[in-house]
């Protein structure tokens, strides 16, 4: 293996890799940060008496250098090591490697990505990842390269102790790391903070290099910083876009004229081996409540329309068999509220997880009859909205993040229905009794972007930053219940369609 060399100090890293700085993290104040917007590129010096008052994204994002070419990068967070079978805190250390389920979970993400043509391979150095990669890029020739800033999160004094252990001898320290990890400083070190600049030093190397499709095979932390600081979002982020073992997540990046930062789009996060709507922590904490965003099922007008996106027409065969699956999946979960738009489709589409879940006992799922309410909501409906383009949008849905491409007052129409939309949302999560947990809304892929836009608390400029494909679905947790922050357990998930989905890395060539 090749590596790169890495731009910090590190001392002891058989144990954990520590930077050279020994007061807490400060940005250097004559730097220029950039915010990406779908036209411009706004640079603000940041200086001692505005940083603490800059949104994140300017505070973390400066700009990107620019691409050639379409370059799409897939993330994959390690599979499960023996510190996370154990619950120990691994930071950066690299005493843990693979578990025999670990070791499954790489074998899955390989066959799942076999059929990839990637260019080259970055992976973190430390046992457990780098296992992971050479299991995934399989026999292929190229090297692997190992890049030292591809490493965990720095956690200094809390690397090596159960998570019990950690509570008993730091408490408030860490008490802290769990409630405000931005905010966090261990040793005179701010990690999250470090690893977010750590973060977008490794994209200046990812594109800069001469390649157009890219794996990167690293950490939960990591990856999370990866995603975030291509997307310009600040280190108030860490924790809402989660990472599991082995799943992959997907960035596109388009070049733009003139020199400038690429468009940035988030194609899919999270698809993990298993099923995400099987439970498990949401950042660490169990999720009380849950909106699953259903991208209604491939419908007629995809294909036949001119203006495929503002024609209501029902499903085809194709969404027929999306709908299905979908329910399949959702078979598992005690739904007991399903939310529409108006679309022929998304009708369609939530009336199949209805009946599939009202006839569960049948299907050998429990033996406990379910009763399933169905609503339709307005706000959710964007069809009229998009008749109002006068740009074709022909194949759009199936490029990334074709959402831009729409006119100025088509996106402000968008952004602030759906807002009425996700309040409503919330509403009907609040008003769910205790045993009641689950909201699944079916919806156009435009619809669910802005959804997700307002889910994180971005404006209408990101709204071109995200892709679904039909019959998709994204998860949002909410472990502090609906007036607390919204966790992204996964977005564009498709796995449960199997053949009939649209492979999780279409080239880009």
């Amino acid at each position: 293996m090749f590596s790169i060399t890495p731009s910090i100090t590190t001392h002891n890293p058989s144990l954990h890799f520590h930077t050279s700085h020994r007061n807490c993290f400060l940005l250097n104040p004559k730097k220029l940060f950039s915010i990406r917007s779908l036209s411009s590129s706004l640079q603000v010096p940041i200086n001692e008496e505005n940083e603490e008052n800059l949104s994140p994204e300017l505070r973390y994002s400066r700009p990107f250098p620019a691409v050639k070419s379409a370059k799409r990068v897939v993330l994959v967070r390690h599979g499960q090591s023996t510190w996370n079978a154990e619950g120990r805190i691994q930071g950066s250390s690299n005493f843990s490697v693979l578990t025999q389920k670990g070791e499954a979970q790489a074998e899955t993400s390989r066959q799942m990505l076999v059929d990839d043509s990637f260019d080259i391979c970055f992976a973190s150095p430390l046992n457990r990842s780098k296992r992971t990669a050479e299991i995934i890029w399989g026999t292929r020739k190229e090297e692997i390269l190992t890049d030292l800033d591809l490493r965990e999160i720095d956690l200094y004094s809390f690397q090596g102790l159960l998570k019990h252990e950690g509570k008993e001898k730091f408490g408030e320290a860490y008490q802290e790391w769990q409630k405000d990890p931005a905010n966090f400083c261990i040793d005179g070190n701010y990690p999250v903070r470090q690893l977010w600049e750590r973060a977008r030093n490794c994209w200046d190397k990812i594109l800069l290099h001469d390649s157009r499709s890219v794996l990167v095979v690293a950490h939960n932390a990591v990856n999370q910083a990866l995603i975030a600081t291509a997307m310009g979002l600040g280190t108030e982020y860490f924790r809402v876009l989660l990472q599991s073992n082995c799943g992959v997540s997907v960035l596109d990046f388009t070049p733009r004229l003139d020199d400038l930062p690429p468009y940035v789009c988030l194609n899919r996060l999270n698809q993990t081996p298993g099923s995400p709507v099987a439970g498990g922590d949401s950042g660490g904490r169990k999720a009380s409540k849950q909106i699953i965003l259903v991208c209604h099922a491939s419908s007629q007008s995809k294909f036949k329309a001119s203006v495929p996106l503002v024609e209501d027409s029902p499903m085809d065969m194709l969404g027929i068999i999306q709908s299905q699956k979908t329910a399949e999946l959702l078979l598992d979960l005690r739904v007991k509220t399903v939310v529409s738009s108006r679309n022929l489709a998304s009708i369609a589409t939530a009336n199949t997880i209805a009946q599939v879940q009202e006839a569960a006992e049948c299907l050998g799922a429990n033996c406990v009859p379910r009763l399933v309410e169905k609503k339709q909501m307005q706000n959710l409906g964007v069809d009229n909205i998009l008749q109002l383009s006068q740009k074709g949008v022909n194949d759009a849905p199936h490029s990334p993040g074709w959402l831009k491409i729409l006119d100025d007052e088509v996106i402000t129409a968008l952004w602030d229905q759906s807002k009425n939309a996700w309040e409503s949302l919330l509403d009907e999560l609040s008003n769910q009794p205790e045993n009641e947990e689950i909201i699944v809304a079916v919806a156009d892929s435009s619809a669910n972007v802005a959804l997700l836009c307002h889910c994180l608390n971005v404006t209408k400029e990101w709204i071109g930053s995200f892709h679904l494909d039909a019959g998709s679905i994204s998860v949002i947790d909410f472990p502090d219940g609906p007036a607390g922050r919204g966790v992204i357990r996964c977005i564009n998930y498709t796995a449960h369609l199997g053949r009939w989905s649209i492979p999780i890395t279409t080239s880009t060539r």
